[in-house]
């Protein structure tokens, strides 16, 4: 496993990191308790100490999954989760008050849930689950992330930017109020490399590369014949003629770097991103030891080409599925 730098924090946290939202058991289907333990110890005990998760990821269970894994592993593994939205709107609506979103109080108190999920005194990393850059000057969400930094509660602080927004953190990272920032980044959404990926060069920002797969589509799996049990958010993710969109786009990468294999996307999608110097760790979500162990392969296979990079980077795709 190779290790980077999370930006200021001075934390040295794997490239591959672990993103917890697939083991909550609400949106993504079919993950057991059990085999979720098992991918969390796999990675572990591959070298990954960097876990992403969130209260709002099964109302906690994600949380306390995790922190039984870490606790039983004896490692030391970086936890980050966040802080879901009061009103529970994702992402954050323009002209809706902090008041209602993220009140001081509130932001205390999640926290506070958090630890006792986790089964812990400190959380590595604290986030706002969304982020709407008309609460900059506000001083809720600045006292918040202080007051718990100098009680103990949480060491680091950072936003996790709303979907497909990358240019919306840029006012919070000039504030140097916070230490890292998590955004949407893959070959589909190049997004971040016009402003957002500079910025946390200048500052000295760890930025956090969710959804590498875009949900699934740089998989390779994601064809018209795939179905997702009931309830399962990707059947809206995936909904009319998408499936059929995203087989057509991944064809064509795979076309063009000369690739038959269509699921050899993955690993693709994943040296993708820590082709990248200023992603501190990518955190695909990871619900099987399989998928632990295809990922883990991956990171370890070093940079793509500038020629494949090259490739790629003419294959962004400017759309959003969430919404």
């Amino acid at each position: 496993m190779n290790y980077r730098k999370l930006g200021r924090t001075g934390l040295n946290v794997s490239e591959l990191g672990y993103g917890a939202w697939g083991i909550s058991g609400k949106q993504w289907i079919g993950a057991t308790d059990d085999s979720s333990l098992a991918a969390l110890n796999k990675a572990i005990s591959s070298g990954v100490n960097f876990i992403d998760t969130a209260l709002a990821y099964g109302d906690g269970k994600s949380e306390a999954l995790v922190g039984k894994a870490v606790r039983e592993s004896g490692e030391k593994v970086y936890i980050a989760t966040k802080v879901p939205p009061k009103n529970r709107l994702w992402p954050a609506r323009p002209g809706i008050d902090i008041d209602a979103v993220f009140p001081y109080e509130y932001i205390v108190q999640c926290t506070e849930t958090s630890l006792r999920n986790l089964g812990a005194e400190m959380v590595d990393l604290q986030q706002l689950h969304v982020w709407n850059p008309e609460w900059l000057e506000r001083d809720e969400w600045r006292r918040a992330f202080e007051d718990l930094k100098t009680s103990g509660k949480v060491q680091f602080v950072g936003i996790s930017i709303n979907d497909h927004q990358p240019d919306s953190a840029l006012g919070i990272i000039e504030t140097g109020l916070i230490d890292t920032v998590q955004v949407i980044y893959n070959i589909f959404d190049q997004s971040p490399e016009r402003a957002l990926c500079s910025a946390c060069l200048k500052h000295d920002i760890g930025m956090l590369a969710r959804v590498p797969f875009d949900e699934g589509s740089l998989t390779g799996r994601i064809d018209e014949t795939i179905t997702f049990p009931e309830g399962d958010f990707r059947n809206h993710y995936f909904r009319g003629d998408r499936k059929k969109q995203v087989k057509e786009r991944v064809d064509a990468i795979l076309n063009d770097l000369q690739i038959r294999d269509r699921h050899a996307i993955a690993e693709i999608a994943l040296r993708f991103c820590l082709s990248n110097p200023v992603v501190s760790t990518v955190i695909p979500g990871m619900r099987s030891v399989s998928s632990v162990e295809a990922n883990v392969r991956a990171s370890g296979l070093g940079n793509l080409s500038p020629e494949a990079l090259a490739i790629l980077h003419r294959h962004a795709w400017d759309r959003n599925f969430y919404a």
